[in-house]
């Protein structure tokens, strides 16, 4: 009985986030979010929820602060270190994608034929990223307001391997993360500002992973440019 009524919740979870997901197509992230009230009335319930919806949010282009909101939500500040591996968790399946996809771009460039302007772009990120180093390059443009799943794609383009990007993403991301829980365990301030991360939050972690980048940017692209010949 009692294994009955674990699957059952399971299933009735997955079914919630089902519907979410599809209620976040017609509508927006935030409007699902709201819909998962009830699910935190059980945390087993609702971290099989949480989990479910990480599984799809690379499906959909979802934000990666969406999950800390969720779990911040849910769990309040001791989830923290939850949804920083949920997001971490989340890169895996693009950066796969991307890393087979720059292995088969590889292997029909060595024929010989000019490169096009997907080779260069990678051989341009790999330059970049032997000059910063993986770690600094994943965590440095994680923290510019850009889409998660284009960053994971432009590292594996550029040839970071796994274990780099685990680690810089989770750097990078931490901010994001603890900015995310901070929203959920206040909804007030989610309902009243309708936006996932403060304007002034946004700036400022921009502001530091353009510090971060600047140097080995100038030093790869700027510098050699305006060397002359």
């Amino acid at each position: 009985m009692n294994r009955r009524s674990t699957l059952g919740r399971y299933a009735v979870a997955g079914a919630v986030v089902a519907a979410l997901a599809a209620l976040a197509l017609a509508v927006s992230p935030e409007a699902a979010l709201s819909r998962l009230r009830w699910l935190a009335t059980d945390p087993l319930r609702f971290g099989v929820a949480v989990v479910a919806l990480a599984a799809v949010r690379p499906l959909l282009a979802w934000p990666t602060t969406l999950l800390a909101v969720a779990v911040g939500f849910g769990y309040g500040w001791v989830g923290a270190p939850f949804a920083l591996a949920l997001v971490v968790g989340t890169a895996l399946p693009p950066y796969a994608l991307a890393r087979a996809g720059r292995l088969r771009l590889r292997d029909g460039s060595e024929t010989g034929e000019e490169p096009g302007i997907a080779d260069r772009f990678c051989r341009a990120g790999e330059r970049f990223a032997a000059e910063s180093g993986s770690v600094r390059a994943v965590a440095g443009t994680r923290l510019l307001p850009l889409p998660s799943d284009a960053v994971t794609v432009g590292a594996a383009a550029a040839g970071v391997g796994l274990r780099p990007l685990l680690l810089g993403t989770a750097l990078g991301e931490l901010p994001w993360v603890v900015g995310g829980v901070a929203v959920g365990v206040s909804l007030d301030r989610l309902a009243a500002s309708g936006s996932l991360v403060d304007p002034t939050v946004l700036v400022g972690m921009a502001a530091v992973g353009a510090l971060v980048l600047a140097g080995p940017f100038y030093r790869t692209f700027l510098r050699s440019d305006a060397a002359p010949a």
